[in-house]
């Protein structure tokens, strides 16, 4: 079946969480693309921006592969180097009307997350966004989630960087060997390695059932109880934390992004004045903000569900793949104290960290890779049991230039699915970021829900002491009334 890893040490199969993601990409409900963009100070000259992808997709391998998918599931799908690999399909640049501000680079970001990646191609894509006022640019990498996740892309992407505006110049690598593997040539290849496979899975199972026996004749009670406690906390993992929000219960294809700007020492200074992390902090201004939205419109409720992507990426593992579970928060929107908000948020995360099935889904995904496209896409509709996710992602913490543009700030935008609204925390170069993504048919009254976005910040903020610190709306107008 040829080498486990590839010539930069990735894995050359999808794992099943990967493969479920990459599968998602065909409908709109279940798209998974994640994307990073980034504000520059000054336009970078375009020969070098393109020279610096041809550059590192040749040391980034997963730049230029693409999946291949058996005609048959007697394989496990696989990243191969793209024979007809073009960068010009990947790295583009555009221009917005004079003087453009992130709003308009927002809403070129939401069309290309609206629209599907090319599954038959290494799947990213790299914008330079030219026109922003005082002569700026912006950079938009869409990356399909079935590559890596957050904390995935900043240690593979690395590369993309630089730490001076104009560093030595970097020797171009040698062209990736392309392999022209078919679907039908990796079914065949699953088929010849079929009993090796068959073989070395039974020796396992036997293997572990031998063992799971002795264990059981040993200490039978021990052994039950393990099982029925593993069950038990596999309910919990997978329970719904609180009852959906009757605000934003609807769904739709049409969505919108906003942000607002944080000082890293800020939050950080805030959070330590709560008690809590930055991650505490974070959270406990976000389910402030959506308190005061729900309040302001005349549904105080008390909890909604909210899903955190917890980083399962140990020191050793490979920058590409999935590596990651979630854990189900009841946020507590009703409660007014932002640091009784911040204790109650770190003794759920703190408790649900501890679960022993904390990463059920990992363990379920081999067998949902396999089932029907339709099925799978009802069964995904049926389970989504949070109203919103929220990612905290720490990057790069000094300056970072790409292709001789310093990077002011950095928006991570992530997918939406099933859930009302995606929220992503960047640090990076001191600065914050907090983007939050909405279904435009859960949030109704933008201008409110920006106002009470700033101002449960804000209110968090001001834990930091006198003179407070603000937030900044860096996308919207804030002055709405709540």
């Amino acid at each position: 079946m040829g080498d486990l890893v590839d010539a930069a040490g990735l894995p050359t199969e999808l794992g099943a969480v990967d493969y479920l993601l990459h599968r998602g990409e065909a409908n709109p409900r279940t798209r998974s693309g994640i994307m990073g963009l980034e504000l520059l100070d000054t336009t970078p000259d375009w020969n070098r921006f393109r020279g610096l992808f041809e550059n590192v997709s040749r040391r980034v391998l997963r730049l230029r592969q693409k999946v291949v998918v058996p005609t048959l599931p007697t394989a496990a799908p696989r990243w191969v180097v793209d024979p007809d690999f073009n960068l010009d399909f990947h790295v583009r640049r555009l221009r917005v009307p004079e003087p453009g501000g992130l709003r308009e680079v927002l809403d070129l970001a939401e069309v290309s997350l609206q629209s599907p990646l090319d599954i038959q191609r290494p799947l990213w894509s790299a914008t330079l966004v030219e026109g922003l006022d005082g002569g700026r640019a912006a950079t938009l990498l869409h990356l399909s989630h079935a590559v890596t996740d957050g904390v995935g892309g900043a240690a593979m992407f690395g590369q993309i960087y630089d730490l001076e505006r104009d560093p030595p110049a970097r020797a171009m690598p040698p062209q990736p060997v392309p392999q022209d593997l078919s679907a039908n040539d990796l079914m065949r290849d699953g088929i010849n390695q079929l009993p090796a496979t068959v073989l070395g899975g039974t020796r396992d199972v036997l293997f572990g059932a031998l063992s799971m026996a002795t264990r059981t004749v040993r200490d039978p009670l021990s052994a039950v109880a393990g099982a029925i406690g593993y069950a038990r906390s596999s309910a919990r993992v997978m329970s719904q934390a609180a009852e959906p929000s009757p605000l934003l219960r609807r769904r739709s294809l049409t969505s919108r992004t906003q942000a607002i700007d944080i000082r890293l020492s800020d939050l950080h200074r805030a959070a330590k004045a709560g008690g809590g992390s930055i991650n505490d902090a974070y959270l406990a201004a976000l389910s402030g903000a959506l308190g005061r939205y729900h309040r302001a419109l005349g549904v105080p409720i008390a909890t909604l569900p909210m899903a955190i992507p917890v980083n399962l990426r140990a020191e050793a593992d490979p920058a590409g793949g999935n590596r990651f579970t979630g854990v189900n928060l009841a946020a507590p929107i009703g409660v007014a104290d932002p640091v009784e908000r911040m204790k109650r948020i770190r003794s759920q995360m703190t408790r649900r960290r501890e679960e022993p099935a904390m990463d059920v889904i990992g363990s379920v995904a081999p067998l949902l890779s396999v089932i029907p496209t339709p099925v799978l896409e009802k069964m995904t509709e049926s389970v989504v049991g949070a109203d919103v996710q929220a990612s905290n992602v720490a990057f790069y913490p000094g300056d970072t230039y790409i292709a001789g543009a310093k990077v002011l700030r950095h928006y991570g935008i992530g997918p939406l699915p099933g859930v009302a609204m995606m929220v992503v925390l960047i640090s990076r170069g001191g600065e914050c970021t907090i983007t939050v993504r909405y279904d435009r048919a859960a949030v109704r009254d933008e201008k409110l829900f920006g106002a009470c976005l700033v101002q449960g910040f804000d209110e968090v903020l001001a834990l930091a002491g006198e003179p407070a610190p603000r937030c900044v709306a860096a996308s919207f107008d804030p002055g709405a009334e709540s």
